[in-house]
Order: structure tokens, then C-alpha cells, then sequence
């Protein structure tokens, strides 16, 4: 069913049909209702005429409502009276000109009591209704009459008619009007959502450069709408990442592949001595190793980014000391002396494989870019939930306008070449394992030297977060 449809349903039939229903039901109620005040009506009037029928001079029965001073007003709703003697004869009726089936033409008393007795009765005449009321009364000399007081109930019935053909105008007019507005919101939200399944649509077939429709309000679609742009907006940045990433590893693939190219083909062109070719072979083996740390890298940064992470409780001091003491013969090339400082133990909830990776490639990073003879130091600290690692050189550092370039597969901080071991990859795998463990990555203001830090939650219900990270100097 589609969403017009559905709110014409839900929002005019279904409401209209309750109205009516309720309308119905509230009829009923309003005639029971009105039979009951008619009832009581006649109670009251019988009470009034049994109480004085034989208070006349002489104890001649009458009925009060004959004699009364208001008699001309009394004919527009008081009801016919009758009163019969023993003999079930009609003595007195009220008013004399009363139809001749309001009320009998003879009622026995015979079998009749002080208490009263009510029924509905139909006239043979004309097919409408009378509530009839009859008692037995006993006259002051102990002789037995009847009254019978009798009501039509074409006004009431009148009145339940004028009720329902108002509850059903009202009805009518309220589900027209639920109509009209459930007409106009439905448009109005179909074409919010066709904007919407178009522009998914047009994801769907790759077309990234699409405009998310404009979010207006705060209902559900707007947030939904929201909720899609900034997808949208997500997906065309991570495919120009993507697009950046494939030309930028195709660059760097080239240039040692060319360089190969060149020494084969020079290898080639003439005879070559034996010390001539060992030395081109020589060459080649260096780039075909180059090669190798470029895709190991490239795996490691595809690897990082999916974050299949296996986490559980270890201790982030006693990691830091073995990545320390794996760095060590690279420092000491160096002259590098690398410290841990900070708590006797710190307990978090990583990957312990991919932590290493990242504290691998941010010590090879420092170590590359310190100056000889100054140390790298490792602190680790507790800030809340969340534990930080911070891996510090006395190098260079790094240009505030270079932070956030430079997290950037490929891209290098300070401008300087890659060396033979620096592919722009490494701080980028760094912060792609921060954010796969709910953490973030980001260049801290160090003043002298840079300052790289990477933060992870300390329990693992926080892993899942997906905290944003900073750009990064990558090496």
C-alpha cells in the first residue's frame, strides 16, 4: 500500500468510520436516556393523580390534570390519562379529544396493584410508539379503579433522528476534511521521499556527485535526509580517497618498476661482463624490495581500515617495552636512546597484533625523523576512560598546516622525500588502527620536535565508538 493510500486509510476513513460508529453508539444512549426521563415523567404524574383522584366533594374521581389552570398548556406535552372503574369501563380520559389507540377503551383493574407498570406499545394505527403506564388505585370506599397514563414516543424518536443525521453530517464533514489534509501532507511527504529514493537511486549507479535533497524540520525524514547527505557526503569523500590512493600507489609503483625496466634493458642492449650484470641484478633485487615493503605496506593500510580486531585485556606499559626493545638495533644505528615512561601498568582492551603494528610504525617514524644522538621517548597516561600513548621526537616536526595533509596515504610531512623505507603510509595505518579500536590518532603541540598520540578506550564497551581521527605525519 502506498503512503497516500495509507494515510487516507489510517488518517480520514478509519477516523470518519469511528465517528459514525461512535456516533451510533452515542444515539443509543442519548434514547435510553430520553426513555428513562420519559419514564420518570410518568411516574411523577402517576404519583400526582393517585394520590387525588377521590379528594373531589362528594369523593367524585377526576383527574387533576382536567381541572388544572394550565390545562391549554398541559395538551402540548402532558400525557393521555384514563381512569377506569371496576367494571373496566373508561370513566375519565384526558385530554377528551385523545386519539381513541393512545389510550384503551377498556382496562380491567382486576389483577392490578399500587405499583406501577411500564411497557412499550405499538399503535395498530399508524405503527408508532407509546410508553403506557398503568396502576391499580382503590377508591375511599375500598372499590378497585385503574389509571392509566399513556406518552408518545415520536419525539423522542424525532430526537434520536435529529442526533444521528447531526453525528453524520459532523462525520461526513470531519473525514472530508481529514481527507483534504491527509491529501496535501501525503503529497507532500511523497515527494520528501521520492526526492530521497531518487538520490538513493542515483547512489545505487555509482553517482556520487548527486546533491542529498534539502532537510528541512526536525520529523523523522528530515533526520533521515540528514542522516543521508552526510552518507553521501562520507561515500564521495572515501571514493576521491579511494580515487587518490589507487593514482597515488600507481606512482609510486612505477617509478621503482621503471628504474628495473631501465637497468634490464641497459643489461640487455649489449654483452655484458659477469661484475656488470651482478650489479644490475643488484639494482634490481633493491627495487624488487622496495617493492615488496610498498605492497606489504599497502596490505597492512587495507588490512587496518576493515578492522577486524581481536580485543582483550592486555597491558599497554608491557606492550610499549617490547615494541621499545624491537626498535632498539634501529636506535642504536642512531645513536637513539628510546625511554618508556609512565604507570607500572596501564590495562586496556586492544589487538594486541595491531597495537604492536601501530607502535612499530610510530617508533620508525620517530627514530627516522629524530636527530642523532637525542632520544625518543614513549608516554603512556590514563585521561579518563580513554589511555594515551604518545611517541615523541626532537626532530623537526611538523608545520601546523601539514596535520592534516599529511594523515593522507602517501603524503609526507616537511616536504622531504621518501627515504628507502618510507612509503607515506605509516602514521596512516597508525590512526586507521586507533579508529578501528574506538579510539582517535593526532599531532599533540609539542613546541621542539613532534609529538604523535593515539588514544584507545581503556574497556572494551567503548570499542565500537568510532571516534573521528586527526590527520597524521605520515612516514
Amino acid at each position: 500500500m502506498k503512503l497516500a493510500a495509507r494515510l487516507w486509510l489510517l488518517g480520514a476513513v478509519v477516523p470518519a468510520l469511528g465517528m459514525v460508529a461512535a456516533a451510533l453508539v452515542a444515539a443509543e444512549l442519548f434514547r435510553a436516556s430520553l426513555e428513562r426521563a420519559l419514564d420518570d415523567a410518568l411516574m411523577g404524574q402517576a404519583a400526582a393523580e393517585a394520590v387525588s383522584l377521590f379528594d373531589a366533594p362528594g369523593g367524585k374521581p377526576h383527574l387533576h390534570m382536567a381541572t388544572s389552570p394550565l390545562r391549554g398548556a398541559l395538551t402540548r406535552f402532558a400525557p393521555a390519562a384514563a381512569l377506569y372503574d371496576a367494571t373496566g369501563t373508561r370513566i375519565l380520559v384526558f385530554p377528551e379529544d385523545a386519539p381513541p389507540d393512545l389510550v384503551d377503551e377498556r382496562l380491567s383493574p382486576q389483577g392490578l396493584g399500587p405499583e406501577p407498570r411500564l411497557a412499550t406499545r405499538r399503535r395498530a394505527g399508524h405503527g408508532g410508539q407509546d410508553r403506557v403506564l398503568t396502576v391499580g388505585v382503590t377508591s375511599q370506599d375500598g372499590a378497585p379503579w385503574a389509571l392509566e397514563l399513556s406518552a408518545s414516543l415520536a419525539g423522542v424518536h424525532e430526537t434520536v433522528r435529529t442526533f444521528r443525521r447531526a453525528g453524520f453530517a459532523m462525520a461526513l464533514l470531519l473525514g472530508a476534511a481529514l481527507f483534504l489534509l491527509q491529501t496535501f501532507h501525503a503529497r507532500r511527504l511523497a515527494r520528501r521521499v521520492n526526492a530521497l529514493t531518487g538520490h538513493m537511486a542515483a547512489l545505487r549507479e555509482g553517482n556520487l556527485e548527486a546533491v542529498a535533497p534539502a532537510a528541512h524540520g526536525d520529523d523523522e525524514i528530515a533526520a533521515l535526509g540528514r542522516v543521508v547527505a552526510d552518507a553521501t557526503e562520507k561515500l564521495r569523500r572515501a571514493r576521491e580517497a579511494q580515487d587518490r590512493l589507487v593514482a597515488d600507489a600507481a606512482h609510486e609503483l612505477r617509478t621503482p618498476l621503471t628504474l628495473m625496466r631501465t637497468s634490464i634493458d641497459l643489461a640487455l642492449r649489449r654483452r655484458r661482463e659477469a661484475p656488470e650484470l651482478v650489479e644490475a641484478l643488484d639494482e634490481t633485487r633493491r627495487e624488487v624490495d622496495r617493492l615488496a615493503r610498498l605492497a606489504t605496506r599497502l596490505l597492512d593500510l587495507a588490512t587496518a581500515g576493515r578492522g577486524a580486531w581481536d580485543r582483550t585485556t592486555g597491558d599497554l606499559v608491557q606492550a610499549a617495552h617490547e615494541a621499545a626493545e624491537a626498535a632498539r638495533a634501529a636506535a642504536e644505528a642512531k645513536g637513539i636512546l628510546v625511554q618508556v615512561e609512565g604507570p607500572e601498568a596501564l590495562p586496556a582492551a586492544f589487538d594486541a597484533a595491531g597495537l604492536r603494528q601501530a607502535l612499530d610504525n610510530l617508533l620508525s617514524n620517530a627514530i627516522r625523523h629524530g636527530p642523532r644522538g637525542r632520544p625518543v621517548i614513549i608516554r603512556l597516561s590514563r585521561a579518563g576512560e580513554v589511555a594515551r600513548i604518545a611517541v615523541r621526537d626532537e626532530g623537526p616536526g611538523i608545520a601546523p598546516g601539514d596535520r592534516e595533509r599529511v594523515f593522507q596515504a602517501f603524503e609526507r610531512g616537511n616536504g622531504e622525500a621518501a627515504g628507502p623505507d618510507g612509503a607515506g603510509l605509516g602514521l596512516a595505518i597508525v590512526a586507521e588502527i586507533a579508529r578501528g579500536h574506538g579510539g582517535r590518532a593526532y599531532v599533540a603541540d609539542a613546541g621542539a620536535g613532534a609529538e604523535v598520540v593515539m588514544e584507545v578506550p581503556l574497556d572494551s564497551g567503548s570499542l565500537d565508538s568510532g571516534a573521528a581521527s586527526q590527520p597524521l605525519r605520515s612516514g
